[in-house]
């Protein structure tokens, strides 16, 4: 069995958290700067889009670094157009310059780990982000639009393991 399907699932992951943590932000949050010397919501998108950009250059050869855009809505908007693109290079399946396991590791936990400084920055803002249980989150390898479900198992509590084992 091959790494694709696991690989393609992570990314939509990834589109569907990070328009979790977007989703209903409010329209001042991507110039929302904490301190200088650290990102703010806009350049940390950009800076995504470049790290999927890095790891589609082990499928296209050349280099990858994203200019600014004008809005952060068009930085948005190339950051799901990246994961299709990434997406249709692991549907090719052929991983030669790269493993599916250092793609992992690296570049796509990379974009992972900066969705959560995103919700921290959100956090930050003065607008945190609505905690949900994302084992039951509406996740597709279709869709890694900025057109994401709406969460199916919001929840005002965290809740244990236990609780969730008793509801099934």
């Amino acid at each position: 069995m091959t790494d694709t399907p696991v690989l393609s699932h992570y990314l939509a992951a990834i589109a569907y958290r990070a328009q979790k943590v977007l989703r209903g932000a409010p329209a001042s949050f991507g110039n929302f700067r904490i301190s200088r010397g650290v990102r703010t919501p806009c350049e940390l998108v950009r800076h995504m889009a470049s790290v999927l950009g890095y790891a589609r250059t082990f499928f296209v050869g050349g280099i990858y670094r994203a200019d600014p855009l004008p809005s952060f809505a068009d930085e948005i908007a190339r950051f799901h157009e990246m994961l299709e693109s990434l997406r249709e290079h692991f549907e090719g399946g052929v991983f030669v310059c790269i493993t599916p396991h250092q793609l992992l590791q690296g570049p796509l936990s990379d974009v992972m780990t900066h969705i959560g400084q995103l919700a921290l920055l959100r956090r930050l803002a003065g607008s945190p982000v609505p905690p949900e249980d994302f084992i039951y989150a509406e996740v597709s390898s279709e869709n890694l639009s900025s057109e994401q479900a709406d969460p199916i198992a919001p929840n005002d509590v965290w809740t244990t393991p236990e609780d969730d084992l008793a509801s099934c």
